[in-house]
């Protein structure tokens, strides 16, 4: 029996929830698994794997900006970043000054690494998406890419290789020999799971994202799908409101739901709404949606590229959420294909576990 320490980033559940599968593959190895993390992502772990011991591990604010100035923001917030790291690293000394553990996996944490313990990384991000710009700052942020992942054994890439499947497009593409070396590229990693429904549901909408922008889009968004013809459910991802706030007929707008209502919402949605962020997409992806409307949150890099590349391949539709106009954009979006299939997760994590985790605790 192997002591595996998981250690995801705490900026959203998106990083929590990716590694629900590789936790229950470990789990049923009957590897024990020690889970270090803070805020809403050490809770939600805490409610999914309550067999798990839980160790409170601070890792990084989050840089968030009201709009397109997230980019500068983001640079001139790197020196607090730099000294959270080297934090983080005289933290994790101290866990390891403790306790054995035979593998540590660091969902995008970039100080969770041992010279000592066999240590693995978790991104989809091996080359980051600047504006034309900036290409500059996007040259030199590969070299400091491929510097960090350096600091790993190997570096999981929760996507399909570099190709036609590439769910991230370039974000996912090696940008060196190094990490080129170095990377493995697992497929689709979500702890949603399809299920044997009837689709009943027109249109689920989810409103999410760091303030205000998630306000800004429940502003923008609320009167239009209560026009929209047909049943359709809205989840603001606002956890300290009303779990039912008002409802129709045709319209219930929910402030949060469980973890597992959000799952059995999303299987019965015929047609989904919602901001473009890689776990989202993932998880539309392995529930094989096909029609869908993805507003990508103003300024965050990341969704803007990926809602030009779905488009682009001709996937799904997106718009600004400046420039949104649902009577418009939901039939223009209807012409779209959705993903393409592609290996399902629970396939995904056995090869991931066969292939390169067993390497290490086996």
């Amino acid at each position: 029996m192997a002591q595996v320490l998981l250690s995801p980033l705490s900026w959203g559940l998106g990083h929590a929830m990716r590694d629900i599968p590789i936790i229950r593959t470990l789990l049923a190895h009957d590897h024990d698994v020690t889970i270090a993390a803070c805020g809403n992502a050490l809770n939600a772990l805490k409610q999914e794997f309550p067999q798990c011991s839980f160790i409170e591990f601070e890792d990084y604010p989050v840089p968030y900006s009201s709009g397109s100035l997230f980019l500068p923001k983001f640079f001139l917030f790197l020196p607090v970043m730099l000294r959270a790291v080297a934090n983080e690293r005289r933290n994790l000394a101290k866990i390891l000054a403790k306790d054995h553990y035979d593998l540590i996996i660091s969902d995008n944490r970039l100080g969770a690494y041992s010279p000592d313990v066999p240590s693995v990384f978790i991104t989809h991000q091996l080359h980051y998406h600047m504006p034309l710009a900036l290409w500059p700052v996007e040259l030199f942020a590969l070299r400091i890419n491929t510097y960090l992942h350096r600091k790993y054994d190997r570096v999981i890439v929760p996507d399909n290789p570099p190709g036609p499947l590439a769910l991230a497009g370039k974000l996912s593409r090696p940008g060196s020999a190094d990490t080129r070396s170095l990377a493995y590229f697992s497929g689709i990693l979500t702890s949603i799971q399809k299920q044997d429904c009837r689709e009943d549901l027109d249109y689920l909408v989810m409103i999410s994202g760091p303030e205000p922008q998630r306000t800004k889009l429940e502003e923008l968004l609320l009167p239009s799908i209560h026009e929209l013809e047909g049943k359709s459910v809205v989840i603001l991802g606002s956890p300290k409101r009303k779990t039912e706030i008002t409802g129709t007929d045709t319209c219930i707008v929910k402030g949060y739901v469980s973890n597992d209502e959000k799952v059995g919402l999303m299987n019965r949605a015929k047609f989904v709404i919602c901001r473009s962020g890689y776990t989202s997409m993932m998880e539309l992806a392995e529930l094989r949606k096909k029609h869908g409307l993805f507003i990508p949150t103003p300024g965050q890099t990341e969704q803007e590229y990926l809602s030009w590349y779905y488009q682009k391949q001709g996937w799904f539709h997106s718009q600004s959420q400046y420039s949104l106009n649902l009577a418009e954009d939901i039939p223009a979006a209807r012409g779209y294909s959705g993903f393409p299939d592609m290996p399902s997760t629970g396939e995904n994590v056995r090869r991931l576990y066969n292939d390169l985790l067993a390497g290490y605790l086996e």
